[in-house]
């Protein structure tokens, strides 16, 4: 609801920093990392103000060094999140009514934490965690999450002021109430956080940076331990009124099946948002400029060894630009480093965990043994010390081969080869191979070719990029999400995602009532 109104300072993008060789940043995220890396940290459970240590514990380890532990986290039991679930809605009357600009002054306060004193730490946590290289620890973990702050304070002003047309004699207006119960949201909604047991040593630094800021107990309950139990649990209490889920499109499709099934023991219909998988393209035109085309093959498909869902995975490329791109594409992933984090020197660390690493490799192996494949660049693996996959490239001549189709999520990269002639067809087949519509990329010069490439493939992406990556979506400019099995396109980073988190409430008040029921077409 808005209680006054004021204006809130402008949101802008967060610099990226570069760690350069000798950058203040740069040594500042080393000794963090160092010291945290040397640390045994233990994450319990958030529930209400109550940390909450059950003993029964997971090690924490980072994939490109799996033996080594950095810290452990402790499970939930069954109570601990209805627990979560109570505390969370005894909260949600005080953190409903508290004045709109005290909550965007919380999380105002907590974009400047990140951007301040926190900013080495929480680097270095997704490093260590995640085997984020420093480039997309700093991109992701800092500045997104700046970001996603500031705009969505802007974005709540937005909302608020959008109020419906009034007259002399009659007021009318809309207020925006959080939804009644408990959600993965921010505007007035109070939550249960589940994050991935990979991500379960940043997630602390984000509470402690939320507690820093002044967010109030029981605001955001933290949950980890068995996913089946947890979501079991949360979808079956009566309260439960919506999901904002990140994750593989066959999970968030049970979650979907598991919410119907149970909606007649809701209070309310829940809301349901969800960012799954992609199957990402990249359409290079026979116009295009090879060295900019390869760039943004080599950037979207390997930058976090293609574990994003943005990640360029398949490739079309003309014949007659083949042999060129070939070349530069060889020279430029031979040229890649790969190990630690730590060591800035290199572009691709390990992949998040074993099961990852598995079905990666069993792609790969696949695809040394099909007909209609052949890897040409990398192929290797290894998980003796971390979860480590090489960069590799599949040719295929088979355009719905398997890999053109299904998503790895990690740094395999598939090309298919396509006559100069049929690159209309091959926009049609683009749009019809895969089960996915997220991300895509139109490499070309010609301006005729883009608008077609444009027309052919509105369904087939969400957020289309023309001459540049498929990934990197920005905060404010590229809202991001896809439809079809890559999830509910609500675009996270615009008003559009906030909007699906408030139950409007519209008020007519009438100034001079009438006090005769009579119409005039009732006179005589």
């Amino acid at each position: 609801m808005l209680k006054g109104f004021f204006k809130v300072p402008k949101a802008i993008n967060e610099p990226v920093k570069s760690y350069a060789p000798n950058s203040p940043e740069k040594e500042a995220v080393l000794a963090a990392y160092k010291k945290m890396w040397n640390a045994k940290i233990d994450v319990p459970l958030y529930i209400g103000k109550e940390e909450i240590r059950t003993g029964n514990t997971r090690n924490i380890t980072p994939p490109h060094d799996h033996k080594h532990i950095v810290g452990s986290y402790h499970l939930a039991e069954k109570n601990h999140i209805e627990a979560a679930i109570a505390n969370a809605l005894d909260s949600r009357a005080a953190w409903a009514n508290m004045a709109w600009e005290q909550r965007a002054a919380i999380f105002l306060k907590a974009a400047e934490l990140i951007a301040g004193p926190y900013r080495a730490r929480i680097n270095a946590a997704t490093m260590i965690g995640q085997s984020k290289n420093i480039h997309q620890a700093e991109i992701d973990a800092s500045c997104e999450l700046i970001d996603f702050l500031r705009f969505n304070v802007e974005f709540m002003t937005q909302i608020y002021a959008d109020q419906p047309t009034s007259d002399s004699a009659i007021w009318n207006r809309l207020e925006y109430r959080p939804l009644e119960g408990f959600v993965y949201a921010i505007m007035g909604n109070v939550v249960v956080w589940k994050p991935s047991d990979s991500q379960v040593f940043s997630s602390k630094i984000i509470i402690e940076i939320f507690k820093e800021a002044g967010l109030p107990d029981g605001v955001i309950n933290v949950v980890f331990g068995d996913a089946a139990m947890i979501t079991d649990t949360i979808l079956a209490s009566r309260d439960f009124a919506g999901l904002h889920y990140t994750g593989s499109t066959q999970v968030f499709k049970k979650l979907w099946a598991k919410i119907g099934t149970n909606i007649h023991n809701y209070k309310t219909y829940p809301r349901i948002v969800g960012e799954t998988g992609g199957k990402d393209f990249v359409i290079v035109h026979p116009s295009a400029n090879v060295k900019q085309a390869v760039t943004g093959i080599v950037r979207g498909a390997f930058e976090f060894q293609g574990q994003k869902c943005s990640a360029a995975s398949r490739v079309y490329i003309p014949k007659s630009l083949w042999p060129d791109v070939k070349e530069q594409l060889t020279t430029d992933i031979q040229s890649m480093k790969m190990g630690s984090p730590e060591d800035f020197g290199n572009f691709i660390t390990a992949v998040i965990h074993e099961g990852s690493f598995d079905k990666l490799a069993s792609y790969i192996d696949r695809a040394k043994n099909d007909t209609d494949a052949e890897i040409i660049i990398g192929g290797n693996y290894d998980k003796s010390i971390g979860y480590f996959i090489e960069p590799t490239v599949i040719l295929t001549t088979n355009p719905k081969y398997v890999t053109m189709e299904t998503e790895l999520f990690g740094p395999v990269l598939t090309i298919y080869i396509y006559e100069d002639a049929k690159w209309i067809e091959t926009l049609e087949l683009i749009d019809q191979t895969s089960e996915y519509a997220l991300t895509g990329a139109i490499f070309s010069q010609d301006r005729y070719a883009i608008e077609e490439a444009t027309v052919k493939l509105q369904n087939a992406s969400g957020n289309l990029y023309i001459n540049d990556k498929p990934t990197g979506a920005v905060v404010g400019q590229q809202p991001f999400g896809g439809a079809r099995a890559s999830g509910t396109n609500d675009k996270a980073g615009s008003a559009m995602n906030l909007l699906r988190w408030v139950s409007p409430r519209t008020i007519k008040e009438v100034f001079v009532s009438p006090e005769d029921y009579r119409y005039p077409f009732l006179g005589e």
